[in-house]
């Protein structure tokens, strides 16, 4: 496509009655024209403020927009200005006409509102507090919209949903898609589990059924999330451990040609436990290589959206159809799009007891995992489906999203507080999510199995870093948190009220404070 030239206008309209924010709005036609490659790297933006005044929004609303792509790995930023990041220049050819970094400055026509409110606190209750990780604050669900949406479920007369779930549930969730995570998805795509865990039991399925001469090959994130993990592993199927650094999972250490694995699972939006994002530049030589192997890319897409800065981001499938794996652009190399399936679930969002989530499919495999979905049946109740259709056509959860992220942005500032200045531990904050880590200094200062028996003594539990590894052996070279062992506790904040939570610091702190003798 031919680039714009300085004195033109890129096509960028706001509009407040799409159900996005100006900000996001921004940021998904910028990141569209990165896509289609009408902004090429290094290509010059307009200032904030120069933005905000074509565009008639605050400068802040901009600064929020550019933010949100700089975190994407889409935009960089420095004195000079902000562009389209250098990173991004292997992922399609350099126009002629232009040498490479010489930048162009755009200027975009076109009009956002951020909502704040203030969160609550509740009173503290027992002595005992479970910091264990993954469990969200599920009193808080009890709203209006909530019970009005079982409500009207239960009034319904009830009837069967097809194998793949309740139409209008699927339909919302692909608006919910669009909106939220600028995933562009047709409902057919998408198919109703009972949480990543069973839909991921059901791919697994579908695949052991087309390869029937040996066990799968699995690459995992190593660190990981153990529970996915251990699925295929139970299953008797082969686990592939790839270290990941500061970026996710490292892609030149995936197996190529005879040894390549069959899937590969990964979290691209938020690491676990490490808590990192994957960047465009490095989601792209993924996708590359998924297409060039032919191997299948599962997305681990867990409580992506809750972030504490920017929007959430784009689901790694968003991308796997876009103009820059074409063959035209990906540095001559074949692409075969659609080779990403996303787990989603509502476990973190909402409730674990709610059981319910789905699976976005590539074409190649969408029919596959009907048919089998045919067999089994759906294990999702009809009522439970109605009734989060309708929480979800009223606004529901994007109200209960922001709610959260309030609620726990707190209490992640609560972590920082008490644990954030204690010698010789390192408190990992994430950008995301409901967990925190503390790498602990292991051999000569307080191990692991010390600190973890010291809290069970004053009544707190937790878990254990060491889990998360694949081996517990072998490290993941290039650790952004600069890991020399696996040693540390991983807490988690959601469930516990900011009383409760900060007494139960108050107690972790007095632990790892004493002398490890």
């Amino acid at each position: 496509m031919a680039q714009y030239s300085g004195d033109k206008y890129l096509p960028l309209s706001l509009s407040r009655g799409t159900g996005l924010s100006l900000h996001t709005q921004i940021a998904e036609q910028i990141r569209a024209l990165i896509v289609s490659g009408r902004l090429r790297a290094g290509d010059h933006l307009p200032s904030s403020r120069t933005l905000a005044h074509q565009l008639e929004v605050s400068r802040g609303t901009v600064v929020f927009a550019y933010e949100q792509l700089t975190g994407e790995g889409y935009l960089s930023s420095n004195r000079g200005g902000t562009r389209v990041s250098r990173t991004l220049l292997a992922h399609w050819p350099q126009d002629p006409a232009q040498p490479s970094g010489a930048g162009q400055e755009y200027l975009i026509p076109g009009p956002a509102s951020v909502q704040v409110q203030q969160p609550e606190t509740s009173p503290p209750q027992g002595n005992f507090f479970d910091l264990r990780p993954g469990q969200p604050d599920t009193s808080l669900l009890a709203s209006a919209s909530w019970r009005a949406a079982w409500r009207t479920a239960v009034a319904a007369p009830l009837s069967s949903h097809p194998p793949a779930g309740s139409l209008a549930l699927r339909s919302e969730l692909a608006e919910h898609l669009r909106l939220i995570r600028a995933t562009y998805r047709d409902p057919e795509e998408l198919l109703i589990t009972a949480g990543a865990r069973e839909g991921f039991r059901l791919l697994l399925t579908a695949l052991r059924a087309r390869q029937r001469k040996r066990p799968l090959r699995v690459a995992v994130e190593n660190p990981g999330y153990p529970n996915l993990r251990k699925i295929p592993q139970t299953f008797g199927h082969q686990i592939i451990p790839i270290p990941v650094d500061s970026c996710g999972l490292i892609p030149d250490c995936l197996p190529v040609g005879k040894d390549r694995p069959d899937l590969v699972l990964l979290a691209p939006n938020h690491q676990y436990p490490l808590g990192t994002s994957m960047p465009v530049s490095r989601r792209l030589d993924l996708l590359a290589w998924s297409a060039e192997q032919q191997v299948l890319l599962v997305e681990d897409d867990y409580d992506s959206e809750l972030r504490y800065r920017g929007d959430p981001l784009p689901t790694l499938a968003a991308l796997d159809r876009s103009p820059l794996l074409s063959s035209q652009l990906v540095s001559g190399r074949q692409s075969q799009q659609g080779r990403v399936l996303t787990l989603g679930s509502f476990s973190k969002l909402l409730a674990p007891g709610l059981k319910l989530g789905y699976l976005l499919a590539p074409p190649q495999l969408a029919q596959e995992l009907l048919d089998l979905r045919d067999t089994l049946g759906n294990p999702v109740p009809c009522l439970v489906q109605d009734a989060l259709a309708h929480f979800l056509a009223r606004g529901g959860l994007r109200s209960h999203t922001a709610r959260m992220s309030r609620v726990y942005r707190r209490r992640r500032e609560l972590v920082r507080e008490a644990l954030g200045q204690i010698p010789g531990v390192k408190l990992v904050l994430m950008e995301g999510g409901l967990h925190a880590m503390l790498i602990l200094p292991g051999q000569g200062g307080l191990t692991e199995t010390c600190a973890l028996e010291r809290a069970r003594e004053v009544g707190v539990v937790l878990a254990p870093l060491s889990d998360y590894w694949s081996q517990e052996s072998e490290l993941s070279p290039g650790s952004p948190l600069g890991l020399e062992h696996s040693q540390g506790l991983v807490l988690g904040f959601g469930a516990l009220k900011d009383q409760d939570l900060a007494l139960a610091l108050e107690r972790l702190r007095f632990i790892l404070m004493r002398p490890s003798a």
